[in-house]
């Protein structure tokens, strides 16, 4: 009996072992995984990014060879320190940290110990590679900007950090990925898919070939290239208009919603972000406060839209039946005047102003009563605001707008919650946020809404998602970018809107902005411009905005145009918003005594005034 149990329990044991082992050699790849790391060392081949081109097949983005110093610590023997760092213009400091970082990661696996190498620093270094024993060259290719503008809109690439490893297995320490702009959205197209390469090492750690003769090894698929939709001669003449001022430019083709240009100012040049260079320069724009380079303003910038919007409230009140083309209101005093809102109007006393005049002259007292029909309508003010909210949402206004870049800003519209908290009582009507009718209440628009509501215009009452890509090679492009978005208005009452912003630019308050041969429809804007010095609210020079499509019946370029603190919408935004019209349709600008104004033109005088902390007063 007893030898039965001993018999029995040997079996039980040894049934258990024998299972155990074979689970470790066979089926589980622990020791396997943990002898390759001793064994075998990985490498990664690496695709050429994909080039990115413009709408007219310009070179925008292509690559050039780069090299990263590798370290593998266990490999390491005494070197020349001071040999190595004079070779590379390196600190013995940072060559010692760099060390010691690599060997907390690990003694066997490689580590960049100095990326991003000139081609001029390799040719120095290969020659005596032969002095540090445990450390290589590896190649790879970074970005070659063909182009000195736009940065704000290709954006860049930096090496990946611990959160992007963690978030995405694909990538391993010393990688590059897109950080910022077109190269962050289409990283995964414009990257392509590394290739491995398996190498075998003997026990004193040397590589003596590929392991199982490459059986294992996988080939790299290549990246795709991009063809944005920007003219980039457009983006580089924009860049230049907007020297020394601050500000944006963003101009869409309407009939598909293609980004014609995005001009962020002040840039900077996006090659300044390649090299070993690239983080301290990325430090000094990053600690720039006042210029904002890294700011997107065609963006990001959140303003309040000024007159433009008058051409919204106008559309929505046409829809909502609380005005006709032909009513009049009357400029009985010069300014208009409700619940303590006061409001200059340039038109002389007695005027009468219908919508085409009211647009035309920008007349704030004709669409001061505008607003207050449409949101006293009934005495159902609630209602009524959150009708215009809708209508404003079908615009795409407080909300992103959808397009492809990483980077933006919702903007705001309010409705009847929010004034029921800012007013508590809810005594609030239309002469109560009476500044709405104006756009200077507590709406908020960036540039690109502004264009696309100048493009949605210009198309009668639809748009198209807003977008920077025209084509990727062998694949299509996002199918939302093909669909029609109607807004809420009917199409008929957009053609007393369009008349009225063609009569802006022929005979009203952008007469500036005409161009001989092309019907330009526009609308003018001033933004009045607050912040705090030392603690006081104060009133700066207003910002200059203007609005535009042209031509009127065959629209193919919308656009909007901010200038900070540049006076009224006539003085920079609306001639520069014309020269990109005329540059753009014409290929060549005519009027040359117009665009020196604005290429020699500076704003500098008056942010100078804002970082002196000293205020003044605004000459109109």
């Amino acid at each position: 009996m007893r030898t039965r149990f001993f018999m029995t329990a040997i079996v039980f044991v040894g049934s258990i072992l024998f299972i155990r082992l074979f689970f470790l050699q066979i089926l589980s790849d622990q020791y396997k995984d943990l002898s390759l790391k001793n064994s075998v060392l990985k490498r990664y081949v690496y695709p050429e990014r994909g080039y990115v081109f413009d709408r007219n097949g310009a070179l925008l983005v292509s690559n050039q060879p780069m090299y990263d110093l590798m370290v593998i610590p266990k490999n390491l023997k005494a070197f020349d320190t001071l040999d190595l760092c004079k070779m590379l213009r390196l600190p013995k400091s940072k060559l010692v940290e760099s060390i010691d970082k690599a060997r907390r990661y690990s003694l066997r696996a490689p580590s960049v110990l100095l990326n991003q190498i000139s081609k001029q620093d390799y040719a120095i270094l290969q020659e005596k590679m032969w002095k540090f024993p445990g450390m290589y060259i590896q190649r790879k290719s970074v970005r070659d900007y063909q182009t000195k503008v736009a940065s704000n809109l290709l954006g860049y690439l930096s090496e990946v950090n611990n959160f992007d490893i963690r978030n995405n297995p694909y990538y391993v320490k010393g990688e590059l990925i897109g950080r910022q702009g077109i190269e962050k959205t289409y990283e995964k197209i414009l990257r392509g898919t590394k290739g491995v390469s398996y190498l075998q090492r003997d026990r004193f750690n040397r590589v003596i070939g590929p392991y199982k003769d490459g059986t294992l090894d996988t080939l790299p698929i290549p990246a795709q290239d991009i063809t944005l939709s920007i003219d980039i001669e457009l983006q580089e003449y924009g860049t230049r208009l907007l020297a020394n001022k601050r500000g944006g430019i963003l101009a869409i083709e309407p009939s598909t919603g293609e980004i014609l240009m995005s001009v962020s100012n002040p840039t900077f040049d996006p090659n300044a972000l390649v090299g070993r260079d690239r983080s301290a320069f990325f430090e000094e724009l990053k600690q720039d406060t006042l210029n904002r380079y890294l700011f997107d303003r065609s963006l990001q910038g959140q303003y309040a839209p000024g007159s433009p919007f008058k051409v919204l409230n106008a559309l929505v009140a046409l829809e909502e039946g609380v005005v006709k083309s032909n009513t009049n209101f009357t400029c009985y005093s010069g300014h208009y005047y409700a619940r303590n809102q006061f409001m200059a109007c340039m038109c002389p006393p007695g005027t009468k102003n219908n919508l085409n005049r009211g647009i035309y002259k920008s007349c704030n007292t004709y669409f001061s009563n505008v607003y207050r029909r449409i949101i006293d309508k009934d005495n159902k003010v609630e209602e009524n605001i959150n009708t215009w909210h809708k209508h404003l949402n079908s615009f795409g206004l407080g909300n992103y707008l959808g397009y492809d870049h990483p980077v933006g800003q919702p903007g705001y519209v309010p409705n009847a919650n929010f004034y029921n908290l800012w007013y508590p009582n809810q005594r609030w009507r239309g002469s109560t946020i009476v500044s709405n009718a104006i756009g200077q209440g507590e709406i908020l628009m960036t540039p690109i809404q502004l264009a696309n509501v100048a493009a949605t215009i210009a198309n009668r009452g639809f748009f198209y998602t807003p977008h920077f890509v025209k084509g990727i090679q062998g694949d299509f492009i996002d199918p939302k970018y093909k669909t029609k978005r109607a807004t809420s208005i009917s199409k008929e009452h957009f053609t007393n809107v369009i008349e009225g912003m063609a009569d802006v630019v022929s005979k009203g308050t952008a007469r500036v902005a005409a161009i001989r041969g092309i019907e330009v429809c526009g609308k003018t804007g001033t933004i009045e411009n607050f912040t705090k010095i030392d603690g006081i609210r104060t009133q700066l020079t207003d910002h200059s905005v203007f609005i535009a499509f042209a031509p009127k019946d065959d629209p193919k370029i919308a656009l909007a145009v901010i200038v900070e603190n540049g006076y009224w919408g006539a003085r920079w935004a609306a001639p520069i918003a014309s020269l990109v019209i005329e540059k753009y349709l014409k290929g060549d600008v005519k009027r040359r005594w117009l665009e020196n104004r604005m290429l020699n033109g500076s704003l500098e005088a008056e942010y100078a005034k804002v970082i002196s902390n000293k205020p003044f007063t605004i000459n109109e």
